[in-house]
């Protein structure tokens, strides 16, 4: 009786040990300011909770259901990912419905989640804004695909505002041969806005290669990302009541930073005291609301996008063929809620 008692309280931290979730970890956290560390803790290790993927993109947090969703556009696969279930395909088949081959990254990039908690997808072989209802029956719709008679170029990320406007920004990553596809309709590549009653405009169109998008969370200013290597800033515009963007100025230009090969300003995000977590050079850089860069997140990939997951003081980014996640000491935020 007593070996077995002793066995028992032997083997029991062992059996909990094995039954809790490990990942593999990668990385460091660099801080440039002491501000960092009441950012995200000195330390504190990034995990890779997702890998075997071509290329990963627009990750986004959907609560209700617990999940992580994120695209693999050169496969057309959307995946879903949770802490119970590991990853697991959610749609085949995205963002191109074509003729195959069709670029090197037909399937989806950005995903967002609308004012209804439906999933917004911006698709760049099909070359339009989807949206899929995800709380109820019904499949993908399109909100748009064309501007002024001509089809956009490969809708890349998307932001919805609490005012029903939905914002997108419209580079040629997805045509064949990108910028001289003969696909190429649009003159430039710009960022649009949907409105609430459906009408589109193009807020944007002095940007070379706009990318990434994000809302304070206020909703009072939408930040715009560049990935252009000769111009690779971030830009800061306001956000009018009535959904129209105001003129922009530079928040943060990554030019003087070190950078890897390939490595542009893509996908960013904000948290709710106004720090912007924005992928570029070096990895993902941390800067406060004044425009200081405060820390970098260094994986040794090129990062292509975040998203705030779980109780949304973690970070989750997409990079290369992973996704990783870092916990931090603050809330995020999806942008205006």
């Amino acid at each position: 009786m007593r070996f077995s008692f002793l066995a028992a309280a032997f083997l029991l931290p062992l059996l909990a040990s094995a039954q809790a979730p490990r990942f593999t970890t990668i990385g460091r956290v660099v801080a440039q300011t002491p501000a960092f560390d009441r950012l995200i803790a000195p330390g504190t290790p990034i995990e890779i909770v997702a890998s075997g993927l071509s290329h990963s993109e627009g990750p986004v947090w959907v609560p209700d259901s617990t999940m992580l969703l994120f695209s693999d556009a050169p496969t057309r696969i959307i995946y879903r990912w949770s802490a119970a279930q590991g990853k697991s395909t959610f749609l085949a088949g995205s963002g191109y419905t074509g003729r195959m081959p069709y670029g090197k990254e037909p399937g989806t990039n950005g995903l967002a989640l609308d004012v209804q908690g439906n999933l917004l997808l911006a698709e760049h072989g099909d070359r339009r804004v989807a949206v899929l209802p995800l709380g109820q029956p019904g499949g993908k719709r399109t909100l748009t695909d064309a501007f002024e008679g001509r089809r956009y170029n490969s809708p890349n990320d998307v932001v919805a505002h609490p005012n029903g406007s939905i914002y997108f920004t419209d580079p040629p990553y997805g045509l064949p041969q990108q910028a001289q596809s003969t696909l190429r309709e649009q003159p430039g590549s710009y960022v649009y806005r949907r409105s609430a009653k459906g009408t589109v405009t193009h807020e944007i169109t002095d940007l070379t290669l706009p990318n990434g998008l994000a809302l304070t969370a206020d909703g009072r200013n939408l930040f715009v990302s560049q990935s252009d290597s000769l111009r690779p800033v971030l830009m800061m515009y306001p956000v009018r009541g009535n959904g129209k963007l105001g003129a922009g100025r530079v928040f943060f230009d990554m030019q003087p930073l070190p950078r890897q090969p390939k490595e542009v300003p893509d996908g960013l995000k904000l948290d709710r005291a106004g720090n912007v977590w924005a992928t570029g050079h070096g990895g993902l850089v941390v800067i406060s609301p004044q425009g200081q860069h405060l820390g970098t997140i260094e994986v040794g990939e090129v990062i292509s996008n975040c998203a705030w997951g779980d109780d949304g003081s973690t970070l989750y980014f997409t990079a290369g063929s992973f996704v990783c996640r870092v916990k931090t000491l603050v809330q995020g935020t999806t942008g205006g809620r």
